[in-house]
C-alpha cells in the first residue's frame, strides 16, 4: 500500500505523506475498497487520474509557474507536463507572484545541480511564509530529483508540497487535489516499464521558436557506475515509430525547421509495436566495432537507424538531429543513414568520460581507449565532414595522473568541436558508491578539469580555423538575448553569429548562405551572403565533399 513517511493512525505525528513507489505501491484492497463503476468501458478511463481514490477536481482556474534545470530531456518532459495541466484546467503564467503552485524540474546527476534546487527551495518558502502568507503557493518537485530525494523533500521543513518522478506526470492534477484536500505531503515516484506519453501532444515552452526536441525514447540500461540516470528514470522503452513520424509530420506542418530526437540513450531505440506503415526490423541492430554491453541485448524490433532514416524523409527542408546517443550504438547502417541524407546533420555526440582503458572498465562503459578511436576513425572514413561533440568526467574514482593524461591526449587526437566537461560528483544507489571511493581529492580533480578545459579549447579553436574563408549554411534563429545580435547554427553543432547587410531581411527560419570570416573554439561569425534552402545549397556545396 502507499508508504507513509508518518503513520496516520497515531494523532502525535505531525505530518502524513502519501507515497507511491515502485516498493510500496497501491494494493489490491485500495481497488476493491472502491465500487465499480454502473457504465462505461475501460478506454473511457482518463488517464490522469488515479481510480482508487476519489478527489474532486482544485485544478479548475489554478495557475502554475514552471522553472526547469538539467538536461533537454527535462525541458521536454516540462512540455508533456504543461500539455497534462492544462487539460486538467490549470493555466500557466509567466509571473512567479501570481503562482497558485510551483514547480522545479529537477536534475540528479551531479550534486552541484542539487543543491541549486534546495537553494531555490529555501527562497520560495519565503514567498510562502512571509511574501503571500494568506495565499501561499504549493511546491512541487519534480523530475529525476524528485525521484531520488522523495522523503528528503517531503520532510524538508515544509518546503515541498508534491513530489513527482519523470513517469508520473499523468497523475500530477489528482496529486496536487490530495495536497489541497487532504494528505500534507504528497508523491509518485513509481518507474514505468513502459511509459513514454506517446499520445500527449507537447506544448511548447517557447512556441515561437523554431527547433524542438522531440522524445523517442527513455530510460537506460547501460548502468554505467558513474550515472544515476537508470535509478531516476529506469529502463529503456521506445515510442512507436507511427507516432514519432507522425508528431514530426505535424512539427513539419507548423513551420518547425529543425527537431532532435531526444532520449537518455537515443541510439539504443528499439520499436517493438505493430506498424501498418513502417514494417521493417532489424535494420542496424549491431553494436559499434569492439564494444560490449553489461546486460543481456535483445533482438528484433526497428532500431536507430531505420527511424532517422523515416523521420529524414518527412521533409527534406526540416534538419534532423539527435542526443545522446552511447558511442557502442552506432553501426554501419547508422552511419550511412546520416551520410546519405543531406537534412541530417554532420555532428554526433560522442561521450568518451574517459581516455583510459583502466578507467572506462571502472566506468563500466563497454569500451576500450582503442575501440573509441577506432570508431572516431571509421565514422570519419564513411562521413569525411562529420564533427564530434563529447562528455567528459575529470577525477573519477581512482583515477591516477597517468589515466588523466590518457584523457587529455584522446582529447589531442581526436579534435571535439564541443565538449561538456565536469569533475566528478558521487551519487547514492550508482554502482561507484556501492564499490569505489570517491577519493581524487578537489583540488586534484579541479586542476585536472581545467587542464581538460584548456586542451579543448586550444584544439577546438585550431580546428574552427578550417572554417574560416569558407561558404556555410546557416539555419538562422533570431536575435541573441543579451546583446540582440543575429544568430543561427550550423549543420556541424556550432553556433554562428551573424553580420547581416542592411538590403537583406532574415526572418526565424530561413536558411542563410554564409561566408565565416572569424572562428574562436565556441563559435563562427560570418557574413550573411543570401536566403536559400537546403536542397540548393547542398546541389552546389554537398556535405561529403568537405575536407576530402
Amino acid at each position: 500500500m502507499p508508504s507513509s513517511s508518518s503513520d496516520s493512525t497515531q494523532a502525535s505525528s505531525p505530518r502524513k505523506h502519501l507515497v507511491f513507489t515502485n516498493r510500496s505501491g497501491p494494493s489490491l484492497q485500495h481497488f476493491l475498497a472502491q465500487p465499480l463503476p454502473g457504465s462505461g468501458s475501460a478506454s473511457e478511463a482518463v488517464a490522469d487520474e488515479v481510480p482508487y481514490l476519489s478527489v474532486s477536481d482544485w485544478g479548475q482556474g489554478r495557475t502554475y509557474y514552471v522553472e526547469v534545470y538539467g538536461c533537454q530531456m527535462n525541458v521536454s518532459d516540462t512540455e508533456i507536463l504543461m500539455s497534462v495541466l492544462n487539460k486538467a484546467g490549470y493555466q500557466r503564467t509567466m509571473q512567479l507572484e501570481d503562482a497558485d503552485v510551483v514547480f522545479l524540474m529537477t536534475c540528479a546527476i551531479r550534486e552541484k545541480a542539487e543543491d541549486k534546487i534546495w537553494n531555490r527551495l529555501t527562497h520560495l518558502k519565503t514567498l510562502k511564509t512571509k511574501s503571500r502568507p494568506g495565499r501561499p503557493p504549493m511546491v512541487g518537485v519534480l523530475g529525476c530529483m524528485a525521484e531520488r530525494l522523495k522523503e528528503k523533500l517531503l520532510e524538508s521543513d515544509k518546503l515541498v508540497d508534491v513530489v513527482c518522478g519523470p513517469d508520473g506526470y499523468r497523475s500530477l492534477p489528482r496529486l496536487l487535489s490530495l495536497r489541497a484536500l487532504s494528505a500534507d505531503g504528497v508523491a509518485n515516484v513509481m518507474l514505468s516499464a513502459d511509459e513514454t506519453y506517446a499520445d500527449i501532444t507537447p506544448v511548447r515552452l517557447d512556441a515561437n521558436k523554431i527547433s524542438v526536441h522531440l522524445s523517442v525514447m527513455r530510460g537506460c540500461n547501460n548502468m554505467c557506475s558513474f550515472c544515476i540516470v537508470p535509478f531516476t528514470r529506469g529502463t529503456e522503452r521506445s515510442r512507436d515509430i507511427d507516432s514519432i513520424v507522425d508528431e514530426v509530420r505535424q512539427l513539419s506542418q507548423q513551420g518547425i525547421r529543425e527537431v532532435t530526437l531526444l532520449g537518455q540513450n537515443v541510439n539504443s531505440y528499439r520499436d517493438t509495436s505493430q506498424s501498418d506503415a513502417f514494417d521493417t526490423a532489424g535494420y542496424g541492430s549491431d553494436l559499434s566495432r569492439g564494444f560490449n554491453t553489461i546486460y543481456k541485448r535483445k533482438e528484433g524490433g526497428r532500431r536507430f537507424a531505420e527511424l532517422l532514416h523515416r523521420v529524414a524523409q518527412v521533409d527534406p527542408e526540416m534538419r534532423i538531429r539527435f542526443t545522446s546517443p552511447h558511442p557502442k550504438d552506432f553501426p554501419d547502417e547508422l552511419l550511412y543513414v546520416i551520410r546519405d541524407n543531406a537534412n541530417v546533420c554532420r555532428n554526433i555526440h560522442l561521450p568518451l568520460q574517459s581516455g583510459s582503458t583502466s578507467c572506462l572498465e571502472r566506468m563500466r562503459r563497454g569500451y576500450s581507449r582503442e575501440a573509441y578511436l577506432d570508431l572516431v576513425q571509421h565514422i570519419r572514413a564513411v562521413i569525411p565532414d562529420v564533427t564530434f561533440s563529447t562528455d567528459i568526467i575529470a577525477g573519477f574514482c581512482g583515477e591516477t595522473e597517468t589515466e588523466h593524461q590518457d584523457t587529455v591526449s584522446v582529447m589531442q587526437q581526436v579534435g571535439f568541436d564541443l565538449a561538456f566537461m565536469f569533475a566528478y560528483s558521487m551519487r547514492e544507489k550508482t554502482h561507484a558508491h556501492r564499490k569505489y571511493q570517491d577519493d581524487v581529492p578537489a583540488d586534484v580533480k579541479s586542476r585536472r578539469l581545467q587542464e581538460i578545459i584548456a586542451t579543448f579549447h586550444a584544439s577546438a579553436k585550431g580546428r574552427n580555423q578550417r572554417f574560416v574563408g569558407t561558404q556555410g549554411l546557416v539555419l538562422y534563429e533570431g536575435l541573441t538575448k543579451r546583446h540582440s545580435r543575429p544568430f543561427g547554427s550550423d549543420d556541424y553543432g556550432h553556433k554562428v553569429f551573424l553580420e547581416v547587410p542592411p538590403n537583406l531581411s532574415l526572418q526565424p527560419g530561413q536558411y542563410v548562405r554564409v561566408h565565416v570570416d572569424a572562428a574562436s573554439s565556441t563559435s563562427l561569425s560570418a557574413t550573411a551572403v543570401a536566403t536559400t534552402t537546403q536542397a540548393e545549397y547542398y546541389d552546389e556545396h554537398p556535405q561529403v565533399s568537405f575536407g576530402q
